[in-house]
Parts: C-alpha cells; sequence; structure tokens
C-alpha cells in the first residue's frame, strides 16, 4: 500500500499524524495556498498537478494504491480531478469529509447556492459585514462598495483588496464561541457571510451569530460526483486497513 493524501485541512494533517505513526507508506499533497501549512508527519509536496491527467500520472508514478481527498469542502476542482484520475487509474479513492452544518432554533439563515448569490442577498443599506469565505472569493463583492467588511485571513494578505472599506484580521482557527463573540460585539458586525463548511474549527461564527441574533449568508456546497465518504479519521484508517494492516 501507499497512499496519499489531498489535504490543506485539520483533519487531513490528523490523518497523516495517524498514519505516519501506524508506518502506512504516504505521501501529503496540499496546494500551497496558505504560507504556513500546519503541522504533520508525513514527506509532503506542494502544488497543484496539473489538472485530473497530472494527478493520474502522479498516481502511476510514485505507485499510489489508495487516495484520500482530505481537502476542504469547497476545493471543488481538485476533488473533481481526484475521481477522474482515481478512475483513470483503478486507484482506490475515499473522501475525508466533514458533515455540513444544519440549522437549528434561533439560526437565521439565509442559504444561497453560490458567491454571486450571497453578494445579491447582502442588504443595500450600508452595514457592517464579516465575509468569511477566504481571500479568492472576495472580487464580486465589489459590486456591494458601500459595506464595511470584516474579513480574516489564515495568512497577512499581500496587494490591495478589491473591497475599498474592508478590515483584515490575520488569525488561524480553530476558533472559540468567545472569541468569536468578542469579534462581533467589538466591531459592530452586523450581517455573516460564510460558507457551510461542516465541522467543529469554524463553526464558531455560527454559534456566535445565533447568540446575538444575526442573519447568516450561508452558502452551499458545490455540487461533487459520487465517491465513498468518511467522516472521521478513524473512518478512513478503517478503510485503509483492508489493505494495510496498521500499526505494524
Amino acid at each position: 500500500m501507499r497512499a496519499l493524501i489531498l489535504g490543506g485541512t485539520g483533519a487531513a494533517n490528523r490523518l497523516a499524524d495517524c498514519l505516519a505513526r501506524a508506518r502506512i507508506d504516504a505521501i501529503y499533497s496540499y496546494a500551497g495556498r496558505t504560507k504556513i501549512p500546519l503541522g504533520h508527519s508525513l514527506p509532503t509536496r506542494i502544488g497543484g498537478f496539473g489538472g485530473a491527467g497530472g494527478l493520474a500520472a502522479f498516481i502511476r508514478q510514485e505507485n499510489i494504491s489508495h487516495v484520500i481527498d482530505a481537502t476542504h469542502p469547497f476545493a471543488a476542482e481538485m476533488s473533481r480531478h481526484a475521481v477522474d484520475a482515481c478512475a483513470a487509474t483503478g486507484t482506490s479513492l475515499i473522501a475525508l469529509e466533514r458533515a455540513p452544518w444544519k440549522p437549528v432554533a434561533g439560526d437565521r439563515w439565509i442559504e444561497v447556492p453560490d458567491i454571486i448569490a450571497a453578494v445579491t442577498a447582502l442588504p443595500e443599506a450600508p452595514a457592517r459585514i464579516f465575509l468569511a469565505i477566504g481571500r479568492q472569493h472576495l472580487a464580486p463583492f465589489a459590486k456591494r462598495p458601500q459595506h464595511a467588511y470584516t474579513l480574516r485571513f489564515v495568512d497577512p494578505h499581500d496587494g490591495p483588496l478589491p473591497l475599498p472599506h474592508a478590515d483584515v484580521i490575520v488569525s488561524r482557527g480553530p476558533f472559540t464561541l468567545a472569541g468569536d463573540l468578542d469579534l462581533m460585539r467589538s466591531r459592530g458586525i452586523e450581517w455573516i457571510v460564510a460558507r457551510n463548511a461542516g465541522g467543529d474549527g469554524a463553526r464558531a461564527k455560527i454559534d456566535a451569530a445565533r447568540g446575538l441574533d444575526l442573519p447568516v449568508i450561508l452558502i452551499a456546497r458545490p455540487a461533487l460526483p459520487e465517491r465513498p465518504r468518511a467522516e472521521s479519521v478513524d473512518d478512513v484508517l478503517a478503510w485503509l486497513a483492508h489493505g494495510a494492516r496498521l500499526g505494524a
């Protein structure tokens, strides 16, 4: 067995540490969009593969037998490439995918299908917006320049922002409810825009919005091809155990 983890998430790093402790031959790959990667214990490659064809070539070259797609739930292009590359090479594939958030009593969600719909859902009157969507999707919000945006990035932003009124917080999760409540109150946040990433690491802003009775524009996950899924590292380890004796 030789496994390839398509990573960049906390769950991917936990899986990497488990495979290293179990002495499973594996490679960890991530896109390199953040400057400070999370730590883990496996050999690492950084950067893209050049599409599904490039990933398939890498799988063949490195004799990969199992691929674990542990990318962010919104890394749709990479996930689609993984499905295609594994189909082309006959490689086993599983997605380590946390469950999406579900609304509970007190949530004021406006669920939208994509970024453009999220921009449209914003109010016309100027408001203070916590924009928790990552740096790659800011440009469409320039169509709503009247708002004051608070942004939270893992790394400092290089170059000018496309938003005229924006303040950047540099911080890495997991975030706490107390911390996000303080952030919302201190900055007078009136609306939140977020992607339905699921999991616990970024959930605090959703819980804080409920506690403060704030509306949340929540962007749905992209549609992906059918593939086997697991919601926990333990489930992935059990899947891999069919091809290797863990802990050997």
